[in-house]
């Protein structure tokens, strides 16, 4: 794909800017908490009849059952080309179901730019609509497109626990993959924290308070010592976050505490950061020898880096981003993405491709419909020049 090919894409993809932000909407208005079941499948019902539509009716189609997740749907298109390129986004939002009905609409920014708003828009319904353009603007081209498949899951923001399998296994088949998470601000994302959430039992000696609290080891005072000791594990300057988001314990205000549990957030950016926390929080010790202490060290996701795989995905990136006459910077942030799997079995990835915007997980979260056209064109184009497989 020419120079003159992705200018005539990004011209295209402003032209048709009205139907992808339509497609946007649409989206947007079927609410996908990850906890809704109901309303998950009838999302991913509307989603695939878009992408039907759209694209047609693909070559391949799987819906894989998520059981206490939403499920993940694989649709692939044969190309022109050798090359096969993965397109993963999902399409759960950390929104409870009803959370539309009171959205406010956020203010223009300070120059009057447009904003685009409601739940998910940005992390990440925008992502998935300009995807799937991509892929229409790319075969309408009439330049050389690879096969694609298209990954929708349904559990992203509670961990990917169903569709990780998948996910893999449609990486491993493919040349490329990749992820339609919003940008950094418009930058890619090459670098992402590996995430662990982290169970912390305690379990002390029950006792009455008043009459004999001596017989007593408290588990509530227990659990607070080993709080304050593990934040001192976190270390900021390597990227190390250590978050205690919940704790329960105790039985009534005259026992002992018998027994405590806290929830650990846990967020590193290298392997060696994720061993040190293990090692270093497992060694950590209460002043009362009598209370027993159990971690469940569970590691979601692991960390990305830029792996030599991708580095050449990310130049190819930016070799398209010239031609539509602009720079495309990357990024290595705090969150954690579907792209952290890909990342870690070596293989080529590139993270942050969907909406340019901000506000992920809070109230007026937006994106910039007038980029829109660019990030789509910006995606297409790249399918064109991944029309054979990538070489390192």
């Amino acid at each position: 794909m020419t120079a003159s090919h992705v200018a005539a894409l990004t011209a295209r993809a402003q032209d048709v800017s009205s139907e992808i932000v339509t497609d946007i909407l649409t989206l947007v208005r079927h609410e996908t908490s990850s906890y809704d079941l109901p309303g998950l499948a009838a999302g991913l019902d509307v989603l695939r009849e878009l992408a039907v539509h759209r694209l047609g009716r693909p070559d391949h189609e799987h819906r894989h059952p998520g059981g206490d997740c939403g499920d993940t749907l694989t649709l692939t298109y044969t190309g022109t080309a050798p090359g096969h390129v993965a397109l993963v986004g999902h399409y759960d939002t950390v929104w409870p179901t009803g959370t539309l009905a009171g959205w406010k609409q956020p203010e223009a920014s300070g120059d009057g730019r447009e904003k685009l708003s409601g739940p998910g828009v940005f992390d990440m319904k925008t992502g998935l609509a300009q995807g799937i353009w991509a892929l229409k603007l790319a075969r309408e081209s009439g330049a050389p497109v690879p096969t694609v498949t298209l990954l929708f899951n349904g559990d992203e923001e509670i961990g990917s626990l169903s569709s990780r399998p998948v996910i893999e296994e449609v990486a491993q088949k493919a040349d490329v993959t990749l992820v339609l998470e919003p940008t950094a601000h418009g930058a890619v994302k090459t670098g992402r924290k590996g995430t662990g959430i982290f169970e912390v039992t305690v379990t002390g000696v029950e006792a009455h308070a008043g009459l004999a609290p001596q017989d007593g080891a408290s588990a509530i005072t227990a659990l607070s010592e080993f709080v304050v000791a593990a934040s001192g594990v976190a270390a900021p300057d390597k990227g190390t976050t250590i978050n205690t988001g919940l704790i329960k314990g105790g039985s009534a205000t005259n026992v002992v505490a018998g027994r405590a549990t806290a929830s650990l957030d846990i967020r590193v950016s290298s392997q060696a950061e994720q061993d040190r926390v293990d090692a270093e929080l497992d060694a950590i010790q209460v002043s009362d020898p009598r209370v027993r202490i159990e971690i469940e060290h569970d590691w979601n996701r692991p960390p990305m880096t830029l792996n030599a795989a991708s580095a050449p995905l990310l130049g190819l990136a930016r070799e398209v981003a010239r031609e539509q006459g602009r720079d495309l910077p990357d990024a290595a942030v705090g969150g954690a993405s579907d792209a952290n799997f890909v990342a870690a079995l070596g293989l080529p990835v590139l993270c942050g491709m969907g909406a340019v915007g901000d506000g992920a997980h809070a109230q007026g979260e937006f994106v910039y419909p007038d980029t829109v056209p660019a990030q789509t064109a910006l995606v297409a184009g790249l399918l064109g020049r991944l029309a054979e497989p990538l070489e390192g």
